[in-house]
């Protein structure tokens, strides 16, 4: 794929970028409130926070489909109002929804985004038996693309946008509802375009894959809550966190909810975080309340802080999504 040199140190910058939608009844609704990012080159950036953070909207703005209310943003270089088309032709943008034409294959739907990006026909045919290998999709290629898997669709989608080959990626939550095993595979092709030269913005609810970004950026209500590597953003926080399994689930949870030494309590599983102002010395007198009560305690322990636990802590509790099911 085509790489430049001459790519500005961030290739997005955003300054109090802000979206306004007109509610029904002459209200206001503020989709994205006065955003600050700057999103270097050659790095996996992600935007998390859960449904209705402003994730898509910001990226709708950030790809040239969408006009700000206030504030400014630059990507690559080019002013998102005054240069949009510039960006547009640039840049590969992956939506939430598969938007791909279903009757058409594998290969006739990559040749068809060939067409639509201007690519020379003396490269098409190299280009797509370079995606079709790069994305695993080579013996699927005669299949229509109504008839792949979700997790085909979504390497699908990924092979039509970088068809032009563009240098930044902008990619909409695109893991959201396929299985774990696809979603691995999803994130291994992301590495190998990031370790080409690639910049790649991501946005997600699941934290799992907050912990794969380079940065991350917590949205929540519109806001940028804090910006930095999961372990600068973990060394935030300033609760500690007990990892705690004990049956009966319900009536630990109803026993450790009314502590007021247990600052927050959430739910992983059947395990609960609690988080504490002193984890060692919140322990005896845990367990003093737990036994007493008749409660049988599997595990109690400190642990590290997860990127869950800090969103949590810096958003008052708002909550996002787990991965479903798997590890990456």
């Amino acid at each position: 794929m085509s790489r430049s040199t001459d790519l500005p140190p961030y290739v997005i910058e955003t300054h109090d970028l802000t979206k306004i939608f007109r509610a029904a009844g002459g209200g206001q609704n503020v989709a994205v409130d006065r955003m600050n990012l700057a999103v270097r080159r050659g790095e996996l950036f992600g935007l998390v926070g859960p449904d209705g953070a402003g994730k898509t909207t910001t990226i709708r703005m950030l790809c040239a489909i969408m006009e700000p209310t206030a504030g400014s943003a630059t990507v690559l270089g080019y002013d998102i109002l005054r240069q949009a088309e510039t960006i547009k032709e640039r840049i590969g943008y992956m939506s939430q929804r598969f938007n791909l034409y279903t009757e058409l294959t594998v290969a006739e739907n990559i040749r068809l985004f060939a067409d639509l990006f201007g690519v020379a026909r003396q490269e098409r045919e190299e280009r797509l038996l370079r995606l079709l290998e790069f994305s695993r999709l080579g013996p699927f290629q005669d299949r229509r693309a109504g008839q792949l898997s979700g997790g085909m669709k979504q390497k699908l989608a990924l092979s039509c946008t970088l068809i032009h080959e563009p240098l930044l990626l902008l990619l909409d939550e695109p893991t959201t509802g396929v299985d774990p095993v696809s979603r691995r595979e999803f994130w291994k092709i992301l590495y190998e375009l990031l370790s080409g030269g690639v910049t790649i913005l991501v946005s997600t609810s699941y934290m799992d894959e907050a912990e794969r970004c380079n940065r991350v950026a917590f949205l929540y209500a519109g806001r940028v809550l804090a910006v930095g590597t999961p372990n600068e953003l973990k060394a935030m926080i300033k609760t500690q966190i007990l990892e705690l399994k004990g049956r009966p689930r319900g009536r630990t949870q109803q026993i450790v909810r009314g502590l007021d030494f247990v600052r927050d309590v959430q739910i992983f599983g059947d395990l609960l975080h609690l988080g504490v102002a002193d984890a060692e010395a919140a322990m005896p007198a845990l367990r003093s309340a737990l036994e007493s009560q008749g409660v049988e305690i599997a595990m109690l322990r400190p642990i590290a802080p997860s990127m869950e636990d800090v969103f949590m802590e810096l958003s008052g509790g708002g909550r996002v999504g787990q991965s479903p099911g798997s590890d990456l």
